[in-house]
């Protein structure tokens, strides 16, 4: 069996009490870095052995991953912080696990965006969520796309592309459009800027932007 198991965001404590009991059962924890997994489980004093998975390496090892699953092996999959799967490695794995039919089970838990669109006071009953956007080929494509998208928009970004993103979504949706952006969700220096895009870029422009990145568009009107 494969088994999802989310990670907390920031604070350690964020981590249910049936994650814990499943890391401590299972035959081998696969990390997509081990270093910070490794934070994780000895905090919570978990003993056990850790492999590499990660989008480098994913491919060449996802089938003798399967052997060992079909084997009865039993493996919990984490990812940095967060679900498996959300902006991170697990798609390749999970698809070949249910095409040999090894059980796959996903535990609830910790996933950045969700908290960030409920305090972001833009409408939730419809929402989209789209990652990363396409840094450079497709960008252009998907930004005037997106500016005709009506429900709530949800984005991730690296704090070096901030700004920059900000000001393509100016160009594109327009210097009024309300937007939230959150920071380092759930840790000590958390924060949450609301208002339009040319508001919150003109922020963030004017200082240095550090951690996680969380940014909601509302959709257009």
């Amino acid at each position: 069996m494969l088994i999802l198991v989310p990670t907390p965001i920031g604070n350690l404590k964020d981590i249910t009490f049936r994650a814990l009991e499943v890391l401590q059962e299972v035959d081998v924890i696969l990390a997509e870095d081990t270093r910070t997994s490794s934070v994780l489980l000895n905090h919570y004093n978990i003993q056990k052995p850790l492999s590499p998975y990660h989008q480098h390496n994913e491919h060449k090892i996802v089938q003798h991953l399967i052997d060992q699953l079909k084997e009865g092996k039993k493996m919990a999959l984490l990812t940095d912080a967060g679900t498996p799967g959300i902006s991170d490695p697990a798609f390749l794995l999970v698809r070949a696990c249910v095409q040999n039919e090894v059980p796959v089970e996903t535990l609830p838990g910790a996933t950045a965006f969700v908290p960030a669109l409920v305090n972001s006071g833009l409408p939730t009953n419809r929402f989209v969520f789209e990652g990363f956007l396409p840094q450079k080929k497709g960008r252009m494509t998907a930004l005037k796309q997106l500016a005709e998208e009506e429900r709530t928009m949800i984005f991730y970004e690296s704090p070096f592309r901030l700004v920059k993103t900000l000001a393509d979504l100016m160009q594109y949706f327009g210097e009024d459009r309300l937007c939230s952006v959150s920071r380092e969700l759930t840790k000590k220096f958390e924060e949450n800027k609301r208002g339009t895009l040319k508001e919150v870029h003109d922020y963030f422009a004017a200082k240095a932007v550090k951690g996680e990145i969380v940014l909601v568009v509302a959709g257009k009107e």
